[in-house]
């Protein structure tokens, strides 16, 4: 039984260190981190992110990129406006949440986004991406 106790918290000690390992002050809980990832635009714009050079896009790349992976409900509405949705909702929604929990940085003044998540992101990332379709 200790045994098993000994095995969980080494276990517990490994998550908080891969889950550190984006520089954050403290680790993310699995609870925050599944949440990041349980909306399809976040997790559009983290696989447009690990997926691009140096992890980093312009933010109107990344609205584009994830416009293209997240469809439109309404297909009457045009890409534009689509796109002009998408565009509110990264900026008021999900931008904000992923730098939160520190899985992305963005410069507003440099309009650049970039992926500052560590191992366990990337490994949870890659779960849930054949999910996805985004192979």
């Amino acid at each position: 039984m200790d045994e098993n106790l000994e095995r969980g918290a080494r276990d517990l000690q490994q998550i908080d260190e891969l889950s550190n390992s984006g520089g954050r002050e403290r680790p993310i809980s699995p609870d925050r981190l599944l949440s990041a990832v349980a909306n399809d635009y976040r997790r559009a714009i983290l696989n447009s992110l690990t997926s691009a050079s140096e992890k980093t896009l312009t933010h109107d790349a990344l609205v584009d990129r994830v416009a293209d992976r997240v469809g439109d409900e309404n297909a009457e509405r045009t890409s534009d406006e689509h796109r002009q949705r998408v565009r509110i909702a990264l900026h008021h929604t999900h931008l904000p949440k992923l730098e939160e929990l520190r899985i992305i940085d963005y410069e507003t003044e440099t309009r650049l986004v970039q992926f500052v998540g560590g191992e366990l992101e990337q490994d949870l990332l890659t779960l849930v991406k054949s999910y996805d379709g985004y192979e």
